[in-house]
């Protein structure tokens, strides 16, 4: 049983005939998974997930030692900061070559952000994904919870919450975007499906 190559729809693909033997990396695929993973938690990142077309491994998600698919491609997601990013690779025939070449990628990025120099955005913005891309990779947490009301909260109480946090969250008053949007769509997932007291 494989699982499913899960390649986000905005990024291009490599034609098949178009995809190279690659020779110039001498690491196990499970050492190109070892590095990446590294990679990831110098980053710091909240979650990450890994998408290929192989049978991944129940006890780390990933593909056993020898796999080889006849889709080589790899997919990188993770979230960091209240963002969502994805990063993939399908130039090479072989799965390592494309996971190696997504842990250097990241390896880079991270030493350039390391880096003194002021740029007008983090070295990662080409890798974020635009809102509602998918779902966020990191466990939901329930809307009532985000508005610190009961889930039964009726619609007048989810409205008085929301009114509350939003002020602080707004980006205006030295709030996150990313938290703005969070509080403003539990608000709408309270009133909008007949759940926190309907309409």
């Amino acid at each position: 049983m494989s699982d499913r190559l899960e390649w986000p729809p905005e990024f291009d693909r490599t034609p098949t005939g178009n995809r190279a033997r690659n020779n110039n990396f001498d690491v196990s695929l499970s050492k190109a998974f070892d590095d990446l993973e590294a990679e990831l938690s110098r980053l710091d990142v909240d979650e990450f997930r890994y998408s290929f077309d192989a049978r991944k491994r129940k006890k780390d998600q990933r593909p056993y030692a020898r796999a080889n698919p006849d889709d080589p491609g790899f997919v990188l997601r993770w979230s960091m900061d209240g963002e969502q990013y994805a990063v993939a690779c399908d130039r090479f025939s072989r799965l390592r070559d494309n996971v190696r070449t997504v842990g250097l990628y990241v390896r880079e990025k991270r030493k350039m952000e390391q880096r003194p120099v002021v740029t007008g955005e983090s070295e990662f913005a080409n890798a974020r994904l635009p809102p509602a891309d998918e779902e966020p990779i990191a466990a939901e947490i329930p809307p009532h919870e985000i508005l610190d009301v009961a889930p039964n909260a009726s619609e007048s109480e989810t409205r008085r919450a929301f009114r509350d946090k939003i002020k602080d969250a707004h980006p205006d008053n030295g709030g996150s975007t990313a938290e703005f949007r969070r509080i403003k769509d539990a608000k709408e997932a309270m009133t909008a499906d007949g759940s926190g007291g309907g309409r």
